[in-house]
């Protein structure tokens, strides 16, 4: 092993030796074919003599140089020299041939330093080609004059010249090109890294709740309320399909909004134009009627239009030119608090879906397949066992039954994992997925009540909702011991409720694996600014609820209904 203080050779580059090679033997036969003199390539051997050490230690900071500024003083010295020769017994016309001969050898030195980047060290090479041309010339007699003195002479040297000059001005400014683009186009890995590092940087610095898109919405409404009348107002961002979500509204009812991008509305016109709307009807679908005046603001950060605020008074023109300008000097900053917020909340679901499906992945490739070749391992044992050891086959039957029921478990925890809410399916199709294929695999009856909008959640409050009612009906299934399961889920943006009911015996307090359930379930509703309810059910069993945002209508249904009963 050699010593860390000897140099290494830098390794030599086939390309370059192989056009040194390729030129040499060309400016070759253009000498012979010009001189008619074989002594003549002596030169073309001297050539090749000062380009062996840039051929055997390119990367060489003293020795390449030297050897490149070696090979153009030679190639300045031969042009010369074989156009002298070439004139002999001849017109001195052929000078120009002679140089001609020689000076396609200097593409060799000036493409390397091209290739290699060091474009000021081509334009010194160059520089000392004329020089050596110039002064070979002048010392150099043809036919009782100085070689200097022939124009056809000076024309070919400089036509060479020119034309490397121009190669390596060419390259010189293609590296500058490409270098402008990589800088303006990073790689992708490259730029994500410094993006997320200046994520963390800047998320660390922010109060608690400022990257919520809910909290984000519902501290605009209350500024915007109070410097404009609104009756109604909403937030609305976009969930793709050309829908639109309701991150949070305000006002004495709740209301259906118009969420669809394609409909014949001033929200579809405020999207696509990026400009302020007013409106003499209600956006909301269930409006009852009557004057309305409705202001729609497009929250623009940069030039993507990120969400719209929906402001809503039960009064003919509310929103006079003032009104509006006060509206639009609030949501200018709240767009790019709001946009920041969403794309977080983006950043956070893919990192975590992307987790979950590796990790999926993992345990399906690994642990899943090895406990199915332990079951086959015990099923070959059985079948070697004698009649007259029942007791190691009883044995290993009760092995094999808790393997088998290790792998089912296995596999619906990698349903549970690989479990996403699609973007055409929907939050309640999603849970009934889950719940019957869960049930089937508990033997539970499942009872299914799905009451769900055409308005959608924001994807990231509709992944935690399916992850707690995924969590609710595990646990009923694996530790509630019951026959029944009732899953209740209602959407009605921004107001949902998720309820998993079950007949068995309950939560026992002595059970730590249920109580750590509840308290995942509990943080998952926290994050969405929802609660979770926990109570036992008539006459057996446990009901867990998750519900988030309120719905006044529904809480007047539900009174009228309590004062009935109570009658």
């Amino acid at each position: 092993m050699p010593d860390s203080s000897t140099p290494v050779r830098p390794p030599t580059q086939p390309l370059a030796a192989a056009a040194r090679v390729v030129l040499l033997a060309l400016v070759a036969v253009l000498t012979l074919f010009v001189t008619r003199d074989a002594g003549q390539l002596w030169w073309i051997a001297l050539l090749g003599l000062a380009g062996l050490p840039a051929v055997l230690a390119p990367q060489h900071r003293v020795l390449g140089p030297l050897s490149r500024c070696a090979e153009v003083v030679v190639l300045g010295l031969a042009a010369s020299q074989v156009a002298a020769v070439s004139t002999l017994g001849g017109s001195v016309d052929a000078l120009g041939a002679g140089a001609s001969a020689v000076l396609p050898y200097l593409a060799v030195p000036v493409t390397v330093t091209a290739l290699r980047r060091r474009f000021r060290e081509g334009g010194a090479l160059l520089a000392v080609t004329a020089a050596t041309l110039l002064l070979s010339a002048a010392l150099t007699e043809v036919d009782g004059g100085r070689q200097l003195g022939q124009p056809g002479y000076l024309t070919v040297c400089a036509q060479w010249l020119i034309m490397a000059g121009l190669g390596l001005y060419t390259a010189g400014t293609l590296h500058r090109v490409m270098r402008v683009r990589g800088e303006g186009k990073p790689q992708p890995y490259a730029e994500a890294t410094r993006l997320l590092t200046q994520l963390r940087t800047v998320a660390r610095q922010l109060p608690g709740a400022t990257l919520d898109p809910g909290g984000i919405s519902e501290h605009l409404l209350e500024e915007l309320r109070a410097v404009a009348r609104a009756d109604r107002a909403a937030v609305l961002s976009a969930s793709g399909g050309g829908r639109l979500v309701v991150l949070a509204q305000v006002g004495v009812d709740r209301v259906d909004w118009e969420t669809t991008l394609d409909a014949d509305s001033a929200i579809a016109d405020a999207w696509a134009s990026q400009q302020p709307q007013t409106a003499a009807r209600s956006q909301a679908r269930s409006h009852s009627g009557g004057d309305v005046s409705a202001l729609i603001v497009p929250l623009v950060a940069g030039v993507r239009t990120v969400g719209l605020v929906v402001l809503e008074a039960d009064a003919a023109h509310a929103y006079p030119p003032p009104v509006m300008s006060r509206v639009t000097a609030l949501t200018r900053p709240a767009a790019l608090r709001l946009e920041a917020a969403l794309l977080f909340d983006e950043v956070r679901s893919l990192a975590t879906n992307e987790e979950r499906q590796r990790l999926a992945r993992e345990i399906h490739d690994g642990v899943a397949q090895e406990l199915v070749m332990v079951g086959y391992g015990i099923d070959n044992a059985l079948a070697t066992v004698h009649d007259d050891a029942e007791e190691t086959a009883e044995s290993l039957r009760t092995l094999r039954q808790e393997v088998t029921r290790v792998i089912t478990e296995l596999r619906l925890s990698l349903f549970e994992l690989r479990s996403e809410v699609d973007r055409h399916g929907g939050l309640a199709a999603a849970i009934a997925e889950y719940a019957r294929t869960v049930g089937a695999s508990g033997g539970l009856r499942v009872h299914l009540s799905l009451d769900e909008s055409t308005a959608r959640l924001p994807a990231a409050t509709e992944a935690e909702l399916l992850r707690i009612a995924q969590e609710a009906v595990t646990n009923a299934r694996k530790h509630a011991g019951a026959s029944n399961l009732w899953v209740t889920c209602e959407v009605d943006p921004p107001y949902a409720q998720i309820e998993v009911s079950d007949d068995g015996h309950g939560i026992p307090d002595q059970r730590p694996d249920g109580r750590y359930g509840l308290a995942i379930m509990a943080e998952r509703a926290e994050r969405i600014r929802g609660r979770l309810e926990v109570r036992p059910r008539q006459p057996t069993g446990t009901t867990v609820a998750v519900v988030l945002g309120s719905s006044p209508r529904r809480d007047r249904v539900r009174g009228s209904v309590a004062a009935a009963e109570g009658e």
